[in-house]
């Protein structure tokens, strides 16, 4: 089998630090079924270009695989580079690179958007508007009464909640597109709905709401809710119906 030993660099989740490294290569080199070794660490702190810790980390792990290539006579197998290294950090590039939240068209960077990047979301999460109905200037809309209208609103609801996974704590104000324009979150999520303030946007129960995905970054979703579009994705329940495009 071919194995990756992990090199504990700074992240301190797991891995060896690189003395105890050397060891553990060396006991691996000596056993049968080995066909090849290689060397892997994981950033903490990629997607921050203003620290120092990434090249500090680049530093340990080239420093050690330094000493195993003089060992072995030739160069050895590496694999560093997270999407926000891939991204920023070409020095990170190795034999080998691991692209995580950038496969499913998101950023890792706070500043920086997956547009500026070239990159297309993989998913987009739809509902459908079940109710239309006005609000009158001075009403509140859902538990808590957590918003109210400041003059007569339309006020959709939308057939998703925080049992299918869509974020509880996402607060008034969080953009979701109906029929292809943008409207606002109005008051808290449910667990089986949303509601949304409309404004001029033409509506009727049937009609399609985007949550995320194409036309709607999760990355603005995900900010207005105070978390990471990864949460987002990872965080859909079984009963949200999946539909895979293979094309």
């Amino acid at each position: 089998m071919r194995v990756w030993l992990k090199i504990n660099t700074g992240m301190n989740r797991l891995g060896f630090r690189p003395v105890e490294a050397l060891k553990a290569w060396r006991a691996l080199s000596r056993l049968d079924g080995i066909s090849g070794l290689g060397l892997v660490t994981h950033f903490a702190n990629a997607d921050t270009l203003a620290s120092g810790q990434t090249e500090q980390q680049l530093g340990r792990f080239r420093a050690l695989q330094e000493v195993l290539a003089g060992e072995l006579g030739e160069p050895v197998p590496d694999s560093l580079a997270n999407s926000a290294a891939i991204l920023a950090w070409p020095e990170a590039a190795g034999s080998w690179m691991r692209p995580g939240i950038a496969l499913y068209g998101s950023s890792p960077f706070g500043r920086q958007s997956a547009a500026f990047f070239g990159l297309q979301p993989v998913m987009t999460l739809h509902a459908r508007l079940i109710a239309v109905h006005e609000v009158p200037a001075g009403e509140s809309v859902g538990y808590g009464a957590a918003w109210t209208a400041s003059q007569a609103t339309r006020i959709g609801v939308v057939s998703i909640g925080y049992g299918d996974g869509y974020p509880r704590h996402a607060p008034s104000g969080t953009p979701v597109l109906v029929n292809g324009r943008r409207c606002q979150l109005a008051g808290r999520v449910s667990m089986d709905m949303i509601t949304v303030d409309l404004g001029e946007v033409p509506a009727r129960p049937g009609d399609e709401v985007v949550l995320w995905g194409e036309g709607l970054p999760a990355d603005e979703v995900a900010a207005a809710a105070g978390t990471i579009s990864y949460e987002l994705f990872c965080r859909l329940t079984p009963r949200v119906r999946r539909v895979v495009d293979a094309g």
